[in-house]
């Protein structure tokens, strides 16, 4: 079983905007995200902590400006929270291990999926390609993954 933690050597690597959006909760600005248009086949990992959290067979285009994917690929990685700032009542997703802030999601997904919009932050994230998975040993998710319709 892997260690995931909030990984101090990771924090001080990230750019000045993947530190605003995980360590202090800020949102990358919609449409200018590193993953929102890759439909390569793999998983969305935290960038802090390594833990797995999204499956690529889970993204699909919501038009929100940001990844979205209908649920987690390991629930027991995803945190919700209330969050009340900005006059809004919503939930926000933070990765367990890591704690960093990842996005939020909503009740507006899919139907036939779950109904769930998670709405994450690219700056939060690391791709790991399918062909990749095994070697930085998320192999046990390579079933999980498929190429995105």
């Amino acid at each position: 079983m892997a260690n995931y933690h909030k990984n101090p050597e990771a924090i001080a690597k990230l750019s000045p905007e993947q530190f605003r959006v995980t360590q202090q909760s800020a949102t990358e600005r919609p449409g200018t995200g590193a993953y929102l248009d890759n439909k390569e086949a793999g998983i969305y990992v935290d960038i802090v902590s390594g833990e797995p959290l999204f499956a690529s067979s889970d993204k699909f285009e919501s038009g929100c400006g940001w990844p979205s994917f209908t649920k987690p690929i390991e629930p027991a990685h995803v945190s919700e929270l209330r969050d009340t700032s900005y006059g809004m009542i919503r939930t926000e997703v933070r990765s367990a291990h890591g704690d960093s802030h990842l996005g939020h999601v909503f009740p507006d997904g899919p139907p036939d999926k779950g109904g769930l919009r998670y709405c994450i932050n690219s700056a939060s994230l690391r791709f790991v390609p399918r062909a990749e998975m095994e070697a930085q040993g998320y192999g046990a998710y390579l079933d999980q993954v498929e190429d995105i319709q």
